[in-house]
């Protein structure tokens, strides 16, 4: 396929944010913010995001400008007849393995936006609310409507082309999304005994670090700052060879971790004030969003109208994050077979919506299929992407750009560099190449311990 370029540089900004911008923001970080102390939490994932974030995603970007092609075969363009290029490979996998599961998540956002405008949940006590989504997960045939919905509305978004069909479509979804995330936070804060709340998530407090441990919070914060831009499996390297060099890259990235991170902050805005005014423990985990927020928005005036609001935002946030991979995978099996990209999208619909079954029939049909440690199929997916793939991913990108026998440090800087903006710097170099490998083989390692 002919490679087309970007229209705009809010297109790129929007797109690269979008995939940054998932469900690790606006359901993982706040019930996480809420198991591990609150305020404390939320400094230490802001450091980190900047000290390990920011650095990778340059270095994504970079290659995939450098390369004007997709993660599959960006190796052999940098560095011909090396053999780093089995990891394109990986990085297509990766991409593919994160659309299993994350395709029926998306489905589970919609499903709640649909049921919750229809106004399913009203009148509910808390069991059945909790109910409901025992019940939603023992219905493979309807999961399975909003999985494909999702899975057929972005492949024929994808279809359209870079301009017309992603940037287009992103550029209005995200700006809808800031939208909701405002009116929503806003809301929230003006709730009579939100306060509370507010204090735990904004206010560090010594007490609440120790109740979580230091050093569950530290490791904590560090896990999800690295996880939530989804780096390591080219899914950033691929808008960098969609844009002009017009602008420096790591300006760029500081901008995209700035916009990932309103985001992730503004969910917590509006989860924590709602929480505290409805005396719900904001420490409950994963089950905070589906099985707890329906019996908040039953207790709040036109109840309905938030609630609806809320999915729709989350609905929106997870979406944007499928377009954004689904044109890597696009990009990478169009490069591979040379089918042109309607064609391409039409194979890959077909091949994500099989591959997405196994994980919603695991919680019915095939319960009983646990194939990593004892974990169920999402989890086990879900571990392969998260706690193996983006971790070793980051590692290899970072010591590709670094290291004399990859691309190598100056040709990283001078195409990161290339164009306006903050710039990689010369004193930077010791830390990108020793210290920040070492970093990302840590969070590899905790992560292997604490899924094991």
């Amino acid at each position: 396929m002919q490679r087309e370029h970007l229209g705009s540089r809010l297109g790129f900004l929007l797109l690269s944010a979008g995939c940054a911008i998932g469900i690790g923001n606006v359901w993982k970080f706040p019930w996480m913010t809420g198991q591990y102390g609150g305020g404390a939490f939320v400094v230490l994932y802001l450091i980190f995001l900047a000290i390990l974030g920011v650095p990778v995603m340059t270095m994504e970007f970079a290659m995939g400008r450098a390369a004007q092609c997709s993660p599959l075969k960006m190796y052999g363009a940098l560095k011909p007849g090396s053999k780093w290029g089995w990891h394109g490979a990986v990085c297509l996998i990766g991409n593919i393995f994160l659309m299993m599961f994350y395709t029926t998540v998306a489905g589970w956002m919609l499903q709640y936006f649909v049921d919750t405008a229809r106004g399913c949940f009203d009148g509910m006590d808390t069991k059945a609310v909790e109910g409901m989504f025992s019940a939603m997960l023992a219905s493979p045939g309807t999961m399975a409507v909003y999985m494909g919905i999702i899975v057929v509305s972005g492949f024929a978004i994808i279809s359209r082309g870079v301009q017309k069909g992603l940037e287009k479509v992103t550029k209005f979804m995200m700006m809808a999304l800031m939208v909701l995330m405002g009116v929503l936070a806003i809301h929230s804060l003006t709730l009579q005994g939100g306060s509370e709340g507010l204090k735990f998530y904004l206010v560090p407090s010594v007490e609440n670090i120790q109740a979580a441990g230091l050093g569950n919070v530290v490791v904590g914060a560090m896990n999800q700052a690295f996880f939530t831009l989804s780096l390591g499996i080219g899914a950033m390297a691929i808008f960098g060879s969609y844009i002009g060099r017009e602008r420096a890259l790591m300006g760029e990235a500081v901008r995209v971790c700035c916009l990932d991170t309103v985001v992730a902050l503004c969910s917590g805005l509006i989860i924590f004030p709602a929480c505290s005014a409805y005396g719900v423990d904001v420490g409950q985990g994963p089950p905070l969003i589906f099985m707890t927020l329906p019996n908040v928005f039953n207790n709040l005036p036109l109840g309905r109208l938030w609630g609806s609001l809320f999915f729709l935002f989350m609905t929106f946030a997870a979406y944007s994050t499928v377009l954004a991979v689904f044109e890597n995978i696009v990009s990478c099996v169009g490069e591979l077979t040379g089918l042109n990209r309607k064609k391409c999208c039409a194979v890959c619909c077909v091949g994500i919506f099989l591959l997405s079954l196994p994980c919603l029939l695991g919680y019915n049909l095939l319960s009983s299929v646990r194939p990593i440690a004892g974990h169920d199929i999402l989890d086990s997916e879900d571990f392969l992407v998260n706690n193996l793939m983006l971790p070793l991913g980051s590692l290899i990108f970072v010591l590709f750009c670094t290291a004399r026998y990859g691309w190598g440090w100056k040709k990283f800087m001078a195409e990161a560099n290339e164009g306006t903006g903050l710039k990689v710097a010369s004193w930077m170099r010791p830390y990108m190449t020793y210290v920040l490998p070492v970093v990302v083989l840590v969070i590899f390692l905790l992560g292997l311990v604490n899924f094991f």
